[in-house]
């Protein structure tokens, strides 16, 4: 049944994708527009012509064949960017080997998934899809923007920096697996200093991999080195072409990985959670690395109880890049509530907590010069709310990605019937009813696919 609502979604929904304008003008007119960037803009216009943003002024006059939408007595945002999700995505914590950074998020996108939409209708248009954090070292990572019904090709933001997922604490170490059957072993490392030996052998071997081909591009040496595919994802953060994302709780363990960056010459992109950089926000500001948040989730395991809801005023307050990001389907679509909160919790100024679900992630990720605020030149990602986006009545009314319009509230109640229609059809064919109330099993399927072998060739159920 899952699977049946989650098409129906599909399938209805793609058509919401048809509304977009794929090129020509787009005029937003008469709105509060809250620019991330440079204040707020009262009874303001935004032009967008090709995805862009070309004009905000008052009273801009539509062209022919312009659409207009009036948004007056609403409030216009830029698109939610949320820094550390893994929607899209499932099976994406290979937790078999300490180091995986071979391993790559953008195999296992999902554009089907309906967390997509979810989120786009919590105003949020771009995201970074991390790994999970079973490893010191785990996968790279995708920044992506939500163009729900396009192919997944789509979906990466092209320019977006390279990223790769790091993880700490207990997580890593496994603090609660146990052996459960003979012969079984426990993965090394198990402490929170084998999860720093771990990084920093992997940095070790990096950085000799790094040098055995720099000798050979220097004609120091004849043979190329042999490719590396888990030591070049590590090489390219060496070289600053590739962002590290390090969950972690404990400052302790944040410190020692920045102590680590010191170490090998680079920089931490992102710490991500956090809970505990109140601790040592200096010497993160010193470092240069920003900060990904909760706001109030805490006290879920030993290592998240020292959490307080004034964490991200104390890194805001010693310039500390912060933003604050959901790391679940759920919480994603409430971000610009999130931030609200910070402006209770230490009084941190509107425009300065609006950044934090905006503009600093977009920095975080490397494509503040494309999105995050609104801008003459960035891409048209924004947000038509209802009321004003911290309030706790506040939903989008519509989200657009480059002047695409891929959530409509409006669009989205009308069809909720043809859905409930939709659905109680298919609830009523014999597949979908239950032995008991005369149902009978499904066909078992008889066609070959081409070039399927016999079973017995390869072993039962084997079709290589």
């Amino acid at each position: 049944m899952k699977r049946i609502i989650s098409f129906l979604f599909i399938s209805i929904f793609l058509s919401v994708a048809a509304i977009a304008q794929s090129s020509g003008e787009v005029l937003i007119k008469n709105a509060t527009i809250l620019t991330a960037a440079r204040g707020t803009l009262e009874g303001t216009d935004i032009l967008i012509r090709n995805g862009k943003i070309v004009r905000l002024a008052k009273g801009i006059a539509a062209g022919s064949g312009t659409k207009v939408i009036d948004a007056t007595g609403k409030f216009v945002s830029p698109g939610i960017i949320d820094a550390h999700s893994h929607s899209m995505l499932s099976a994406i914590n290979e937790g078999s080997l300490a180091v995986t950074s071979m391993t790559r998020t953008r195999d296992m996108l999902d554009p089907g998934d309906i967390a997509i939409y979810r989120a786009l209708a919590g105003g949020v248009t771009s995201a970074l899809l991390l790994h999970g954090s079973a490893n010191p070292i785990g996968g790279q990572s995708t920044t992506v923007k939500f163009k729900w019904g396009h192919p997944v090709e789509d979906y990466p933001i092209a320019d977006a920096p390279l990223g790769i997922k790091f993880a700490l604490g207990e997580n890593v170490k496994r603090s609660s697996q146990v052996i459960t059957q003979p012969g079984q072993t426990l993965r090394y490392p198990r402490t929170r200093m084998g999860t720093m030996e771990t990084i920093r052998d992997a940095f070790r071997r990096a950085r000799d991999y790094k040098q055995a081909w720099d000798d050979y591009r220097a004609k120091k040496t004849k043979v190329p080195p042999t490719i590396d595919e888990e030591l070049q994802p590590i090489v390219e953060i060496l070289e600053g072409k590739r962002k590290v994302h390090c969950h972690g709780y404990r400052s302790d363990e944040h410190l020692n990985i920045l102590r680590i960056a010191e170490e090998f010459g680079f920089k931490i992109g992102t710490l991500q959670h956090g809970l505990e950089a109140y601790k040592i926000a200096p010497e993160i500001a010193k470092h240069g690395a920003g900060v990904s948040i909760f706001t109030d989730s805490w006290s879920y395991k030993l290592e998240a109880y020292d959490a307080i809801p004034y964490n991200a005023y104390i890194l805001w307050k010693n310039g500390v890049l912060v933003s604050i990001n959901s790391d679940s389907d759920e919480r994603m679509r409430r971000l610009n509530i999130d931030a609200a909160k910070v402006m209770k919790y230490g009084g941190v100024p509107e425009q300065d907590a609006l950044q934090m679900v905006t503009l600093n992630p977009a920095k975080q990720l490397g494509i503040d010069k494309r999105t995050g605020s609104i801008e003459q030149g960035k891409d048209a990602d924004l947000v038509i709310w209802n009321t004003h986006p911290f309030s706790s009545f506040s939903h989008p009314e519509i989200t657009m990605i480059e002047g695409e319009i891929y959530f409509d509230r409006a669009a989205d109640i009308q069809k909720r019937t043809l859905i409930a229609k939709e659905r109680e059809e298919l609830e009523k064919l014999d597949v979908n009813r239950a032995p008991g109330s005369g149902g009978t099993p499904p066909r078992v399927p008889a066609e070959r696919i081409r070039g399927e072998r016999d079973n017995a060739e390869y072993g039962d159920g084997d079709n290589r």
